[in-house]
């Protein structure tokens, strides 16, 4: 059974990742294009955050003893399959990892629109992710 501390420690890094995009994201794409500062310091939390709900992801599918994930994608996938994340969720959370592998793996140039309507829009997604894994840790413990 999944282990609830894990779980909302990995949480409140999430949220401090998100706060820091918010904190950092510029008004316009030109703005941000033009901070490289700015620009960096979201982009890098961006990816942390969905590095850190791809752990989460993981945490969950091993504790619960579900088949493992062949990769980052399909581990949110395997969140839906379980009841975890809706299936918008689980849609959005395997486009972010685009974005992630992009940052992490310095493909090309990082294109500052991308980032940026994923530090505007795409924050969202996060924040659906960790309400609704939140919800379910909370039903798993109330079912103990």
């Amino acid at each position: 059974m999944v282990n609830p501390d894990i779980v909302a420690s990995k949480l409140a890094e999430l949220a401090d990742r998100v706060a820091r995009v918010r904190g950092h994201t510029r008004a316009s794409v030109e703005e941000l294009g033009t901070d490289r500062d700015a620009l960096e310091i979201v982009s890098f939390n961006l990816m942390l955050a969905v590095q850190t709900c791809a752990d989460i992801a993981s945490h969950v599918i091993a504790d619960e003893a579900w088949p493992p994930a062949r990769n980052l994608a399909e581990s949110f996938e395997r969140l839906e399959q379980n009841g975890v994340l809706d299936s918008t969720t689980t849609r959005q959370m395997q486009k972010a990892v685009g974005l992630r592998n992009v940052v992490v793996h310095g493909y090309g140039h990082v294109d500052v629109a991308m980032v940026h309507a994923a530090a505007t829009a795409g924050v969202g997604d996060l924040d659906a992710f960790a309400r609704q894994v939140g919800v379910w840790v909370r039903a798993r413990q109330g079912n103990r």
